[in-house]
Parts: structure tokens; C-alpha cells; sequence
């Protein structure tokens, strides 16, 4: 099969199963607060992701290229939107470009249209140093993500199943590329034990990628004679992931990804120590229903009620958010205690 094939599969398995919805971020409560202080009109949504100051703790993470016309039209789309709303954009994979010219205007068209915002490059833990150089040339990225997905590759019928020497790849990369590199899981979730291994080999930024979101286990499966359903529950959910990686590596930027679908996802999110949200699935949606326009009256909606869980909060930027007391409950609040992370400070700070 095509690599353009297998992403149009992709493409349309995302759309046919939507999101999970089971990230987790239902076991959080805020802390009510009669008085907050705070004007609405006030309140500023700036924030950074490492290096890279943005508008808003909102980005359009990876989703597609590679998969011919069709997934032009989706990038040239959310490119657009991107500009208009000064938000970073991330593109899928860009190993399909590297193995066939032919594909690079797929990933091209979001430079082209979004010629001064920020662009995220991407490829995988497979890629060497001139590999990953090249997909930073080829957008003229700010940044490059580097996406974790082993159990999609186990389903994937054509999929790797080699992984020896990824971490080295990766530590190897950091060194080397011009740009910060961000590393993504792609819906399983971020570890504890893998964010210091990232931290350690000088990855920039962590994207949990938890599971709650597009589910590739389960799009996989459906391209499979015979299914390994086992792998569709599998995974850390996004938000027990975020409290792990900052747990264990509180000096570096972590971003949510992974199922988020509301205002309150993206709050929430913030306040377990998240820099920024990556919306993929939502946004994939948004753009086939109503192209650009939709996107950008969606993801301003966003922004507004952001601002009025910030406001009842008692906050007026982003970065306060971590000083936010909520209560956690339920299986989240189980698997954190679980793996020795005590939620109470969460509670009382």
C-alpha cells in the first residue's frame, strides 16, 4: 500500500472514530473562588512553548501530509487559520515528502500560507540527523516534533517493528538540528520514566500525547485481517500523563495533547502544568464541516471561554494557572497515588 493511501485511511479512520473522550481531565474539579478580583477584558492569554512566545495556550498540532491533494487542501486550510489566529501549526509526518518529492508541497502549502507564524516540522524516532534537517529546511520550521508511536506501528499491518536505538536518534538530533526539538507521543501517553529519559538526552519540549483522543490502535485495527484489540485501551491517560512528565521533569515545558476537546479540557490542562494545548482531532473535523471559517470561529469561541474560566478563577494570565488549587478524584487520582505522586499539593496551594 501507498503511504498517500495509508494517510487518506488515516484520515478518514479519524474522522469515523472520533475522540475517546475518556482523558481524564472529568476527574478534576477547581476550587471555587467567590472573590476573584479579575476583569475579563483584562486578562491576557500570551504564553510560551520553550523558546517560542504565543498568542494563546492553543496550537494546531500534527495531523496530516503525504496523502496527495487531498491533504493539501486540509494543510493549505489550517494554514490559514493559523495566520489569522497567530497560533502555532504542526504538520504530520514528514517522512512521505522525503521518500517522494512529489509529496513535499503537501507539507510546502503550510509555509506558503503562513509564511511569518510558527511552524512545527515533524518526523519520526526512525529519522537520522540530515533527515530531520531537511523536514526543518523544507517548511523553514521554528521547531521540530519528533512523534512517538510504537503501538500504531505494532497494529500499522505494514508498520515498524523495530525500535532499538530510537532514544539515541532522538538525543542525537537535539544536538544537531538547527531548531528546538519537541517530542510527541501520539495517544498513549508520556511516562514518568520516558520524560527523564527525553530530559536526559536534551529534548526541549515534551507533548504527552495521552490517550483520550484519536484513537490509532483502533484505526489500525480496522485495516487489519485480524484485530489486536487488545492495544485500543492501552495507554496513560492525558491527564495522569501531563501530572507524570511535569512530576518528573518540572524544569521542562510540557504540552497537552490527547482528547482535548473544550475550554475546560485546555484549563484544565494549564493548571496540571501544561505550557499549551495541541488540538488535532477537533480542529480535523472543523476544517472538513467548514473549511478555514470554521476553524477560526471555533478556536476564537475557545479562547473566549478561556477567558471566562480564567475570570472565575481569579487569574488574568496563563502562567497563573499553576498556582490554581483543584481537587482530583476517581481513576486519575488512583493512578497518580499509584505511582507515588502525592495530589494533595494540587489542592492546597
Amino acid at each position: 500500500m501507498s503511504r498517500a493511501k495509508r494517510k487518506a485511511d488515516h484520515l478518514r479512520g479519524a474522522l469515523q472514530s472520533g475522540q475517546a473522550g475518556e482523558s481524564g481531565f472529568d476527574d478534576i474539579t477547581f476550587v471555587h473562588q467567590s472573590l476573584p478580583d479579575v476583569n475579563t477584558s483584562s486578562i491576557q492569554l500570551e504564553t510560551e512553548i520553550g523558546e517560542l512566545t504565543i498568542s494563546s495556550p492553543i496550537f494546531i498540532n500534527a495531523m496530516t501530509g503525504g496523502g496527495g491533494k487531498a491533504t493539501e487542501v486540509i494543510n493549505s486550510s489550517l494554514a490559514e487559520a493559523a495566520r489569522e489566529l497567530n497560533i502555532p501549526i504542526a504538520v504530520g509526518s514528514q517522512m512521505s515528502a522525503l521518500k517522494d518529492p512529489e509529496e513535499r508541497r503537501t507539507y510546502e502549502t503550510v509555509r506558503k500560507n503562513n509564511p511569518d507564524g510558527i511552524v512545527i516540522g515533524n518526523v519520526g524516532s526512525e529519522a537520522s540527523v540530515d533527515q530531520a534537517q531537511s523536514c526543518v529546511d523544507m517548511l523553514e520550521a521554528d521547531a521540530l516534533q519528533i512523534h512517538l508511536n510504537v503501538i500504531q506501528e505494532l497494529v500499522m499491518p505494514e508498520g515498524d517493528r523495530n525500535f532499538e536505538g530510537a532514544l539515541s536518534r532522538i538525543e542525537t538530533i537535539c544536538k544537531e538540528v538547527s531548531v528546538p526539538v519537541i517530542v510527541k507521543e501520539v495517544g498513549f501517553g508520556t511516562s514518568m520514566e520516558s520524560a527523564r529519559k527525553l530530559s536526559d538526552a536534551g529534548v526541549s519540549v515534551i507533548d504527552a500525547g495521552g490517550f483520550g483522543g484519536t484513537n490509532f490502535s483502533m484505526i489500525e485495527n480496522q485495516r487489519r485481517k485480524k484485530d489486536m484489540s487488545f492495544f485500543n485501551e492501552w495507554g496513560i491517560k492525558t491527564a495522569a500523563s501531563i501530572a507524570e512528565v511535569k512530576y518528573a521533569c518540572p524544569e521542562i515545558p510540557v504540552l497537552s495533547s490527547g482528547g482535548i476537546r473544550t475550554a475546560m479540557d485546555i484549563a484544565k490542562s494549564l493548571a496540571l502544568g501544561a505550557s499549551a494545548c495541541g488540538m488535532a482531532g477537533r480542529i480535523l473535523k472543523w476544517v472538513k464541516d467548514g473549511g478555514t471559517q470554521e476553524v477560526l470561529d471555533q478556536v476564537i469561541l475557545l479562547q473566549e471561554e478561556l477567558r471566562w474560566i480564567m475570570t472565575a478563577l481569579g487569574i488574568n494570565n496563563v502562567h497563573s494557572f499553576q498556582k490554581v488549587p483543584f481537587v482530583i478524584s476517581g481513576e486519575t487520582h488512583h493512578w497518580l497515588k499509584e505511582r507515588g505522586i502525592d495530589t494533595k499539593h494540587f489542592s492546597i496551594r
